[in-house]
């Protein structure tokens, strides 16, 4: 017989939380959208959700449930495979149940991944004061595919496992948004999606005694669950729909790159149980946070922003902009050995820290932007893994890195910049054989509108100023 956790939670309780789901579930047609991270706030509200709605007669079963859990494509290759396998197997058991639900994993665009920012355009790690990632790699997905359920269906019910015990401010965030005599709040930024929060008057241990009574239903073993937590000595990193609900930057799973905490304690804490291929994951990452160092800054950043320009400070210092080349290219060498390493000494002989269609884009990225006429992601792969990737050809006319060589020694003599004649050139390049040619023009002119002082000249003029 099904211990349903009666003894330490109440059969009342339960019974009551379990009546609560259906009368919202049959209150409307919207179809709902439950967030799964696959830690334990939301496994609990999953599994409640799947437990009420089991009773339901099929019948009554009319609205599709889905369930959606956010790959960021740098996630910790643990909790990558737990939430694979439990996608996996609830849509068996969901269709053997005969319930209208399947689980499906969102990422982010290519464009917003980590790698083609980072390494491709040259955004700095994440710090707390430029947090460039949650937006591109949670929210964004998320809300693309409620945003598609919206377009489909008119309305959806976005469902989640947030508690108001976790924060003040999540407490404060859910009574704002609540709509008056009702279950349901407004999304804080998506039209015509409502949230209903099942678990959010629950604390810590009616969860954690829910999961250790109550068994899966898709068939997961909630201990396997507890043995992640007690691993990595974590919290629960959620499904982040909006700039309210908090994302990981504490001991909490997430990302294994994160560089928004000084430490990550969580995969310190997973090494340390037995998961020592995971060691040099960390310590590519404390390269990373390495870098947000100000003493650093200005070797391993470009003065000049991404839009060409100079911005100072009030006390008059540069604000740093992307990596520079040599560094991005540093970080893509060392993050093809580091995946070489993981696949040679973790468990999948096949694991993939960055993907091929994310090296074509920094490729593309690198010749487009900042004049990479040497090709280097193909050269850099080839050296790093001994084998060549089908690459895109580039059918233009290309330039190499000999006649870098050459423009440069030719720049110097005549005190022009190099890097602007580049950028001129490539533009030429990429309009060659147009029949119109009018927006060059514009291109042109954005081009000499850049800042093309160098880093000295523009520190011995604000130096200046200042006297």
């Amino acid at each position: 017989m099904e211990n349903n956790g009666v003894h330490e939670l109440g059969r009342d309780r339960l019974d009551s939380k379990y009546e609560e789901i259906r009368q919202v579930y049959l209150s409307d047609r919207r179809p709902w959208v439950i967030g799964y991270s696959g830690g334990k706030d939301s496994t609990t509200a999953l599994q409640l959700i799947w437990s009420a709605l089991s009773k339901l007669p099929s019948a009554e079963l009319t609205k599709p449930v889905y369930v959606i859990a956010s790959d960021t494509l740098v996630e910790s290759p643990k909790i990558v495979d737990y939430i694979d396998a439990s996608l996996e197997r609830m849509n068996g058991a969901a269709g053997s149940a005969g319930l209208p639900l399947t689980a499906h994993k969102v990422k982010p665009t290519l464009e917003n991944t980590f790698w083609v920012n980072l390494i491709g355009r040259g955004y700095p790690a994440p710090s707390k004061q430029f947090r460039w990632c949650t937006d591109r790699l949670k929210i964004e997905p998320a809300n693309r595919f409620i945003l598609e359920k919206v377009t489909e269906h008119g309305e959806v019910v976005v469902v989640l496992g947030v508690r108001k015990g976790e924060s003040a401010t999540r407490a404060q965030v859910m009574a704002l948004h609540r709509l008056k005599n009702s279950l349901l709040s407004r999304h804080s930024r998506l039209p015509n999606a409502y949230v209903y929060t099942p678990v959010e008057d629950w604390t810590v241990d009616d969860v954690w005694t829910y999961l250790l009574q109550v068994p899966s239903p898709w068939g997961n073993n909630n201990r396997d669950l507890v043995t992640l937590y007690r691993n990595a000595q974590a919290g629960e990193c959620p499904l982040v729909v909006d700039q309210a609900t908090p994302s990981c930057g504490n001991s909490r799973f997430g990302c294994w790159v994160c560089t928004v905490v000084t430490k990550d304690k969580s995969m310190e804490a997973l090494i340390e149980n037995g998961a020592e291929w995971l060691e040099p994951m960390l310590e590519y990452r404390d390269l990373l946070s390495s870098t947000q160092d100000p003493a650093v800054k200005g070797q391993v950043r470009e003065f000049k922003r991404r839009n060409g320009q100079v911005a100072l400070k009030d006390d008059g210092s540069i604000v740093y902009g992307p990596y520079k080349l040599a560094v991005r290219k540093d970080l893509l060498r060392r993050l093809l050995e580091l995946q070489k390493r993981v696949r040679a000494d973790g468990p999948n002989p096949k694991e993939q820290l960055i993907s091929r269609e994310e090296l074509e884009r920094i490729r593309a990225l690198w010749r487009q932007e900042v004049q990479d006429w040497e090709d280097s992601v193909p050269k850099i792969y080839r050296e790093v893994m001994g084998e060549d990737l089908d690459w895109v050809v580039d059918e233009q006319p290309g330039l190499s890195g000999e006649d870098r060589a050459i423009l440069e020694g030719i720049c110097e003599r005549y005190n022009v910049p190099a890097a602007m004649v580049a950028k001129l050139i490539d533009l030429e390049r990429e309009f060659h054989g147009m029949s119109r040619r009018a927006a060059i023009y514009q291109r042109i002119a954005a081009v000499f509108d850049e800042d093309w002082r160098s880093e000295a000249e523009v520190t011995v003029r604000e130096r200046d100023a200042d006297r």
